[in-house]
């Protein structure tokens, strides 16, 4: 009797570890896929933290995280069901035997500010990462050992097609949000969001303190200015740098700041608060820009300049790598320059064009997806495209869900007509007369 009550504890407490894992893995999975590029850029963190960047290729590094965000929902997607138990409770193992000893390092050590392991969906402290590794830790190795106490949801039979249809899903869904822009956007550069609100401070809130650093060259000699030392134009630009200088408050967008290229002034307040069109083309690095719908771009420049809208290019990149996709493209465009890391979390593409008004996101495209003549017939104003776009995360969700789980719930429809009917005939052959 013991002995059968052991057996159930052990059974139940397999199956809510199995459940626990499915759910994060499936949540850290299918946020990965919605922004693969974000996953990529956490990826580029870790190997320059680390000093491996030059290591590996940059496509290896993006094939990297579209496979790992694709393996972490299967797994997940599996340990739900039951189905490939053997496979999903030992990657489920190797990925937290991996992972929890890499976190207690990065919480000691702190080389990245978060892990990324929820993308931008949910940001956790190194050391609350950890915790949840521990957590998740222990029971990848209960699931591992209990492997067969898993309650099975689909027959085997049909498992492969719940296994081909989860890896088939999930790399469409990272190729297509590769491809244009994620589908749900977690970041305070959200279609709809205030850029000067997220920049407020509460009263009595002590705010932290930013510099932008810029350095640029002379002679050879490659110096470190400020705003307010900005020196001539003798000096030629290398790159730009957002610098904490001391800790506070941190508003949703902290690092924000347009810099001309011109003239070193800052434009930030005077391009936020145009009640304006604005159009922000964001390229964080123009020497690795794609540049097969250039033509589109100026296109959209010179309908700027015809209606009296802002247009102004956005870009960490030098000085000379600026004059030299101007010469490639003919771009008339006026260059600013901003922080890297602040245009990759900005749009994920490069470029990319976000269209603003009074400081508030009306929209955004991918290089992929820019509007053209036959949309741009008119004023902003006139014109569909100049109103905010409309979004809910609630219904992206629902659609996403239902292309994931009505072929699914097919499947396992199919898979329990299947069951029964085989029971009704083991039954139908006990009641024939036996010879």
């Amino acid at each position: 009797m013991e002995t059968k009550q052991k057996h159930i504890i052990w059974k139940s407490w397999v199956n809510v570890c199995r459940f626990l894992l499915a759910a994060v893995f499936i949540f850290s999975g299918f946020v990965k896929a919605v922004d693969p590029l974000g996953s990529f850029y956490k990826i580029q963190d870790y190997l320059t933290a680390f000093g491996m960047a030059a290591w590996f290729p940059t496509y290896l590094q993006l094939l990297f995280a579209i496979v790992l965000s694709a393996l972490e929902f299967s797994v997940g997607v599996f340990l739900f069901f039951g189905i490939r138990r053997r496979f999903a409770t030992t990657l489920a193992l190797l990925l937290m035997i991996v992972m929890t000893p890499l976190t207690l390092y990065l919480a000691l050590a702190n080389p990245v500010s978060d892990c990324g392991c929820f993308g931008d969906a949910w940001v956790l402290t190194n050391w609350e990462t950890f915790g949840k590794n521990v957590v998740l830790f222990i029971a990848a190795v209960s699931v591992f050992k209990g492997g067969k106490q898993i309650i099975r949801f689909i027959t085997a039979k049909m498992a492969w097609m719940v296994s081909m249809y989860t890896f088939f899903f999930v790399f469409v869904l990272s190729f297509y949000c590769l491809d244009n822009l994620p589908i749900l956007d977690f970041r305070p550069y959200k279609i709809g969001k205030n850029i000067k609100e997220g920049m407020e401070i509460p009263e009595g809130a002590k705010p932290s303190v930013f510099e932008s650093k810029f350095i640029l060259e002379k002679d050879g000699k490659k110096q470190e200015f400020t705003l307010d030392n900005y020196p001539d134009s003798t000096w030629t630009f290398v790159e730009t740098r957002t610098v904490l200088k001391e800790k506070g408050y941190e508003p949703p967008i902290h690092d924000f700041s347009i810099v001309s290229l011109e003239t070193g002034e800052d434009l930030t307040d005077s391009i936020l608060s145009d009640k304006g069109y604005t159009f922000l083309l964001a390229a964080h690095r123009i020497e690795k820009a794609d540049d097969s719908n250039i033509d589109l771009i100026n296109e959209i420049y010179d309908y700027s300049v015809e209606h009296g809208y802002g247009f102004y290019a956005l870009t960490s990149s030098p000085e000379e790598q600026i004059e030299l996709w101007r010469d490639k493209t003919g771009a008339e465009y006026p260059f600013c320059q901003m922080d890297d890391i602040t245009l990759k979390t900005i749009i994920r593409s490069n470029p990319g064009l976000m269209l603003i008004k009074d400081g508030v996101i009306l929209n955004k495209w991918s290089d992929n997806s820019l509007p053209d003549e036959y949309v741009l017939t008119d004023s902003l104003d006139k014109l569909e495209l100049g109103q905010q776009k409309q979004e809910s995360d609630l219904r992206t969700i629902g659609y996403v869900l239902l292309w994931f789980i009505i072929p699914l719930l097919m499947v396992i429809g199919v898979d329990i007509l299947v069951v029964k009917r085989r029971e009704r005939k083991r039954e139908k052959n006990k009641e024939l007369p036996q010879p």
